[in-house]
């Protein structure tokens, strides 16, 4: 199933970042596009989501500099625009794959594209990855131990919700049961020309 290649490629990706756990390393897609570009959209998906995992944790130190804030919430916005550009990226393989499929007469249109239900199981791997750290931790009390427990064990159900879903999706396009309809992201807070403060900025 697609899922199954999916969670095993984020899997791979939070294993090897975290091997340095640093948000300056450098950046190697372990998948080459030219062999198998949907698991190297993949694998940098993730990677992407690991590394913004990490920026929100170190912009919210209450002791943070704040150049050194304001300088790391453009990265954030850099890397929010790159999350969704792998996004559509993602989608556009979909495109291309089930291109000669023909709807059925009856055919719907899911809530969401397949690519943002993959971009939310990225995701739920690194709430996944977190949360069995502080289920396991040595130095945290039983309480917070077991609490944490509770909570891996609700995700870990959850990402078999998800990883159904997925697949479902997929096999319906594929059947003709479903069609994608890809709405690209209108981020206005980007562009010169949408954001006012940006616009007026240009102007000076």
């Amino acid at each position: 199933m697609f899922s199954d290649k999916a969670n095993s490629i984020f899997q791979d990706a939070i294993n090897t970042y975290k091997i340095k756990n640093t948000v300056d390393q450098p950046f190697t897609n372990k998948y080459d596009k030219n062999e198998d570009v949907i698991a190297h959209l993949l694998y940098r998906k993730c990677w992407i989501d690991t590394v913004q995992w990490a920026y929100e944790d170190i912009i919210r130190d209450p002791n943070i500099d704040p150049v050194d804030a304001l300088a790391l919430k453009r990265k954030i916005d850099a890397s929010n625009q790159d999350r969704t550009d792998t996004v559509e990226y993602i989608d556009s393989y979909f495109l291309d794959k089930y291109k000669d499929v023909t709807p059925k007469a009856d055919a719907t249109i899911n809530t969401e594209s397949p690519a943002w239900g993959i971009d939310r199981l990225s995701i739920l791997a690194l709430k996944i990855y977190h949360m069995n750290v502080e289920a396991t931790r040595t130095d945290a009390s039983d309480a917070h131990r077991a609490a944490c427990q509770k909570k891996l064990d609700v995700l870990l159900e959850q990402r078999v919700d998800l990883s159904t879903a997925i697949d479902t999706l997929l096999k319906d396009i594929e059947n003709g049961d479903k069609y994608m309809k890809v709405y690209k992201q209108m981020k206005m807070y980007n562009d010169d020309e949408l954001n006012p403060v940006l616009r007026a900025s240009s102007k000076k």
